[in-house]
């Protein structure tokens, strides 16, 4: 077997990260943390699950004409099959703005809007002794994804970009959602910091560990399957595996192409992939990687699942476009109809649940990218420089890397045995 070919280092010519350096870098992975959220892929069950514990922090006794205004805007604006939660939310937005201002238009949004949603955070989530409600995290949290489900379902905002939010130098008209403003994600992480102070956890994604991941290779090749079963277990499980071992956001993984991917002939231990710029990179270059064979371990061998994904397209289909694809319910597949991180979501809580794990909600896409850091780590043994190239990761964001090797809601059971003592020996 050839060992691992690490692609370059990133550039290091940054001698000095300064704070304001590091503020920044929070705000951008905090908005790329949540951009399916935002709106990007759709709502997760996780968000979902999220808004349902916090709405007895929403209470609808209040009968109030400001009350009655705030409920049928909500109910207006957002379609029958929407969440309740969400609306039980966004129906409080629009009552505490107006009992402070009886003029306040829940339908404008201008630059002051990022702050009428912060302030209305504050409200529920800042500490009790400051005259606030005291909320947990988890509720601040819910009401920026129910706030920026409301601002995307305006009428006049129905057109507008979900993945930023931006002056037009010209008009002087901002455009995008509000929520992914840079005051409300400051505000998010400083909230998120001060509330870890206090005692309470933050719930991140838990990292799939490699147990995990052996398990869902069990369970997506188990036998006894359908034709189609087992073609959509090879689809499902070959997009789990290169984001775990390629340490890619969701969204990234999916946009593999097959002309990204090279297997060379009479190669049988290494593939080359291959993707485009990405968010990070500045410089319009791409980030490649070389997948070694893993004989050791054939259930994460990335030349394996490579090989079934060329006998599930076959030799008919073009191999241009999309690498991964819908597998329909007979089991055929849909050349140039990519799979969305909200259906591989679905696919990985589905999987989860059928293992039979009770904690599958605290994790998600973001899981894989996680776990395949600590896979580096614990069972690989690659030092920090060796993931920040592998991962294409600058100077700046190794600095606050260090969140995808730990999170409190990971695994940590066995850490009993972290300082075990080596054996013993007779003299």
């Amino acid at each position: 077997m050839s060992t691992v070919v690490l692609p370059p280092a990133p550039s290091m010519d940054t001698i000095e990260i300064s704070a304001q350096d590091i503020v920044n870098e929070e705000v951008r992975q905090f908005l790329e943390d949540n951009a399916e959220e935002d709106g990007v892929d759709g709502y997760e069950e996780m968000i979902e699950g999220l808004v349902q514990s916090s709405l007895e922090d929403f209470p609808e006794d209040d009968t109030t004409p400001a009350a009655l205004y705030a409920a049928e805007m909500a109910k207006a604006y957002i379609t029958q099959g929407t969440r309740n939660g969400h609306t039980r939310i966004i129906r409080a937005f629009i009552l505490y703005h107006r009992k402070i201002n009886p003029n306040w238009d829940p339908l404008a949004v201008t630059s002051q809007t990022p702050y009428d949603i912060r302030s209305f955070i504050t409200h529920k989530c800042g500490r009790k002794e400051d005259g606030f409600e005291g909320r947990k995290f988890s509720t601040a949290v819910s009401t920026r994804a129910a706030l920026t489900m409301w601002y995307r379902s305006i009428p006049s905002r129905r057109n507008e970009r979900t993945t930023e939010w931006i002056q037009d130098p010209v008009t002087d008209v901002w455009h995008g959602l509000p929520t992914r403003a840079r005051a409300v994600a400051e505000y998010m992480i400083g909230l998120e910091k001060t509330k870890a102070r206090m005692g309470e956890v933050s719930k991140s994604a838990r990292a799939l560990s490699l147990d995990d991941m052996l398990r869902l290779y069990d369970h997506c090749f188990r036998d006894n399957q359908t034709h189609a079963e087992r073609r959509w277990g090879v689809m499902r499980y070959a997009v789990y595996l290169v984001a775990f071992l390629m340490v890619l956001r969701m969204d990234e993984a999916l946009k593999i192409a097959h002309e990204g991917v090279e297997n060379i002939p009479g190669d049988d231990e290494n593939t080359k992939i291959s993707v485009g710029p990405r968010k990070t990179q500045q410089n319009g270059e791409g980030h490649s990687w070389v997948l070694c064979a893993n004989d050791e371990m054939p259930k994460i061998c990335p030349k394996r699942i490579f090989c079934l994904l060329a006998d599930l397209f076959g030799p008919s289909v073009d191999p241009t476009g999309p690498l991964f694809v819908y597998v329909d319910r007979r089991g055929n597949i849909e050349p140039g109809h990519a799979l969305t991180t909200s259906v591989v979501h679905r696919a990985l809580m589905a999987d989860l649940q059928a293992l039979g794990y009770s904690s599958w909600a605290v994790y998600g896409t973001h899981s894989f990218r996680r776990g395949g850091c600590q896979y580096r780590v614990h069972h690989r043994g690659w030092n920090v420089s060796e993931i920040a190239a592998w991962g294409g990761w600058t100077q700046l964001e190794a600095v606050t890397m260090y969140r995808y090797f730990y999170s409190p809601t990971d695994n940590h059971e066995y850490m009993a045995h972290y300082d075990r003592n080596l054996p013993k020996t007779l003299n």
